[in-house]
């Protein structure tokens, strides 16, 4: 309800990632999550299923093939569809909401082309006339297409742990199948983690470059001196959260010290930030 609240104009993006980190954590986090999206996705307020529809996005990026797995399934496929068809919530969805679902369900068939469901789905909606043409992608979409997992197990990765692990569950002493049991706790533990903090850093530079980009526009509009008592008063929230996001880079930084590649990409928004801040100070602050 937080993560998809429609009084609030912007995304809550720690509760998004609170939500994720649920899906991650629940064997039945995925399916119980679209249940509950589809229910938000097709709200009569426009606001709380554009959310919806962030969270559902985030998801995809961040909550790995199981997650995959249940957006491929006609059980969730149709209940997007029914946003779009005018037998169903078509007739009073907004033209904002069908627009987004309607790139939400093609950017699938982008992503994952070997779900053939999701690809049918969408020749049905353009053979039906609901969808007329294929959307174009933003290059500015809040998230990236999801990283492939090529890996099967998360022992996969560490040939120590597994050959320990199978050494352990061969065994007939009942302190081996406990040792067992306890690397299995800790190897999903770590993997929970690294999770985590992937989908932290994730959703904290989709913010911060989000926030960013309103600041500017905002900026650039209050030079103009065309800037609205309620613009003023977002302008001066959205430098307040700038700031807040700052030790939370500095905090991602730290985290991902042996990654040169992760490294840059926060070192970047950090200057981002730090620029967008300064410009806020300049020109507001100094008024």
């Amino acid at each position: 309800d937080k993560a998809t609240d429609p009084s609030i104009p912007e995304e809550n993006w720690e509760c998004i990632q609170q939500f994720c980190d649920q899906v991650n954590a629940n064997t039945e986090g995925p399916l119980l999550a679209l249940r509950l999206l589809a229910h938000k996705i097709q709200s009569p307020q426009e606001r709380e299923a554009l959310h919806a529809l962030t969270v559902l996005e985030t998801c995809v990026n961040n909550c790995g093939d199981r997650f995959h797995s249940e957006i491929a399934k006609f059980r969730f496929l149709n209940e997007l569809i029914k946003v779009l068809s005018p037998k169903y919530y078509g007739i009073w969805s907004s033209e904002k909401v069908k627009s987004r679902v309607t790139e939400v369900i093609f950017s699938w068939t982008v992503w994952f082309p070997q779900e053939v469901k999701i690809r049918d789905a969408y020749q049905m909606l353009k053979k039906q006339g609901i969808v007329k043409e294929d959307p174009d992608l933003p290059e500015d979409k809040i998230l990236p297409p999801p990283s492939p997992r090529p890996q099967n197990s998360i022992f996969d990765t560490d040939e120590e742990k597994s050959k320990l692990l199978a050494r352990l569950l061969k065994s007939s002493h009942p302190e081996d199948l406990q040792a067992a049991n306890r690397l299995i706790q800790s190897v999903v533990r770590e993997e929970q983690e690294k999770s985590a903090q992937v989908s932290r850093r994730v959703s904290t530079i989709s913010e911060v470059s989000e926030n960013v980009k309103h600041m500017d526009e905002l900026l650039e509009n209050y030079r103009r001196q065309e800037l609205s008592p309620a613009d003023q008063e977002t302008l001066q929230t959205l430098f307040q959260r700038c700031e807040k996001l700052r030790p939370l880079l500095f905090r991602l930084a730290s985290e991902a010290v042996a990654d040169d590649e992760v490294l840059a990409e926060i070192l970047q928004a950090n200057d981002k930030l730090t620029r967008s801040l300064g410009q806020y100070r300049q020109v507001v602050a100094s008024q």
